[in-house]
């Protein structure tokens, strides 16, 4: 980009931000420093990377509609992004913080995001995006509240708490890299820990007779989780930011990348109570516990935690199709959330995602589609934007899978802005695959056991199906999503098994608009960091 170009793109910026604070949005600054630490999850000391010297980071507070301006320096010896899992980034790709979208922030530099809570709320994490930064940490809760204005359908909890729970290794983030890097695959995980910490070294306290929310999230690299409260009932509120039918549950199933919201009464007797987090769909079931603690109790906790579901699919599989919106409730705006009729909208285009486990070049790698996508040096929405030829093309993913051996390839999906598509995620391997989308939300129509046809349209639900950005496909079985196309940018499709998505099984989502109008897209930040073939534009 010339000078007098760049100038103007500053200009526009200042301008867009301007316009922004003129209005009655908020802003919320917050500086964060990345630095390596010693921390101690399963006992023994590890490198972790903290924030602020935090692990987990610090919490972000915020409000729909928030303007959120995070000024990141990245203390550490390698390269650094951070991303936001399930905000959204309206018209605005340009924040997401993955290899697809931004340059990293080099060592002994700062990069500043500025993004905007945009019409939602609920619960969220943000997490290191690049390099298996994730197995150290670097990650922290992200919780979008509702507007004073806006009704929520259940009575203000006493407290609101964040549990942030994941399997864990005790080998350093780069000696984990090695392994996969060599062409190996990692072992099954040491651990669980919930907050950062192991076994009961967390405690939450309550008052008897007060109801409290809970947000959990699975932060983990390969496992899925069983989340549970002895002796106590969870009242499903909310899924990424999708208010629900208020089901109650003695334990929930969250899959990598998931995070679900929970009301919890203190109506036991005053005592001590185990927090249970375990693997599901292991070979070894791995547990973790923290205390809720009462806070006139009379007892601690004794005994053996309770146990909870391990390999058994069916069970989760109808647990998952229980989740229901609540069609009455009103989310981030005033208007009911069954007011958009996603099942009486005409999908304009199907897409078929399998995933596999090729070995190429004599290495394990993961593909989408026989595609095991591979980095480009310059990120693909700034090449897309300067017009960089080279750097990857669009169609390079096919809609459907080929049946074919795996191959390496940057590869870009293209999409036009409005559409509405049908995505069928295709899991033909026995294990349970997790699949997100970044910068949407879609509805999850179905799912069920064996080979997706035609057919299995019949059973889809058009009525009340909760929308999230995170989706899971169990084993030799599918889930299928209706999506609108409606926001425009570059977008990173991935599974949220780190192992899988490091080598390979994940692609780019390219949602293009010809208006080239801010409607549709804010122009690029005045700030970008420019790399690889973008240097000098």
């Amino acid at each position: 980009m010339s000078c007098s170009r760049r100038l103007m793109s500053s200009l526009l910026f200042i301008v867009l931000l301007v316009t922004w604070a003129s209005g009655e949005d908020p802003y919320r600054f917050y500086t964060w420093n990345v630095t390596y630490g010693d921390i101690y999850p399963l006992g023994i000391k590890q490198q972790g990377i903290l924030i602020n010297g935090q692990f987990p980071g610090p919490q972000v507070e915020s409000v729909t509609n928030d303007n959120l301006i995070f000024n990141v320096f990245n203390s550490l010896d390698e390269p650094f992004l951070i991303s936001w899992n399930g905000v959204q980034q309206r018209r605005n790709s340009w924040q997401d913080g993955v290899h697809g979208t931004n340059c990293p922030i080099p060592p002994g530099k700062n990069f500043t995001y500025v993004l905007q809570a945009k019409d939602q709320i609920g619960s969220y994490f943000y997490f290191p995006s690049l390099a298996f930064h994730k197995a150290a940490g670097g990650y922290g809760g992200f919780k979008i509240a509702s507007r004073s204005v806006i009704p929520v359908p259940f009575p203000p909890p006493a407290g609101d708490f964040t549990i942030l729970a994941g399997d864990w290794y005790k080998r350093n983030h780069t000696d984990l890299r090695a392994i996969l890097d060599s062409g190996s695959d990692l072992p099954l995980p040491d651990g669980i820990i919930i907050n950062g910490r192991g076994s009961n070294a967390y405690t939450f306290t309550v008052d008897q007779g007060k109801t409290y929310r809970f947000r959990i999230s699975n932060v983990g690299l390969t496992t899925s989780i069983n989340f549970r409260i002895q002796g106590h009932k969870m009242q499903l509120v909310e899924v990424e930011g999708i208010h629900t039918l208020q089901n109650t549950y003695d334990s929930l199933d969250i899959h990598l990348g998931q995070s679900y919201s929970v009301l919890v009464t203190a109506d036991q007797p005053p005592q001590d109570y185990y927090i249970v987090v375990s693997t599901r769909f292991t070979s070894q079931v791995l547990t973790a516990t923290s205390i809720l603690h009462y806070s006139n109790s009379a007892r601690s906790v004794s005994g053996p935690s309770p146990g909870g579901p391990t390999i058994q699919i069916d069970w989760s599989l109808e647990q998952a199709r229980s989740l229901r919106r609540n069609l009455t409730a009103s989310g981030p705006r005033p208007n009911p959330q069954g007011s958009y009729h996603y099942g009486l909208i005409n999908t304009t285009r199907t897409v078929r995602l399998q995933n596999s486990a090729p070995i190429i070049n004599g290495k394990q790698r993961y593909a989408v589609n026989s595609v095991s996508f591979i980095p480009a040096d310059t990120p693909l929405k700034l090449a897309d934007y300067f017009k960089i030829p080279g750097v990857f093309n669009l169609g390079s993913i096919p809609d459907n899978p080929t049946g074919s051996g795996g191959y390496l390839q940057t590869s870009v999906m293209a999409a036009d802005f409005r559409g509405y598509t049908e995505i069928v995620f295709e899991n033909p391997e026995d294990t349970l695959q997790s699949w997100h989308i970044d910068g949407h939300n879609f509805y999850v129509v179905g799912m069920d056991g064996g080979q997706w046809s035609a057919a299995s349209r019949s059973n889809y639900n058009l009525r009340d199906t909760i929308s999230r950005c995170t989706v899971q496909a169990y084993p030799k079985s599918w889930t299928a999503v209706y999506m609108p196309l409606d926001n425009v940018g570059m977008w990173n499709v991935r599974s949220e098994n780190w192992v899988r998505q490091y080598l390979g099984q994940q692609f780019y989502l390219r949602v293009y608009s010809p208006a080239n109008s801010w409607r549709d897209e804010y122009p690029i930040p005045s700030n970008t960091l420019l790399c690889g073939r973008a240097i000098g534009h």
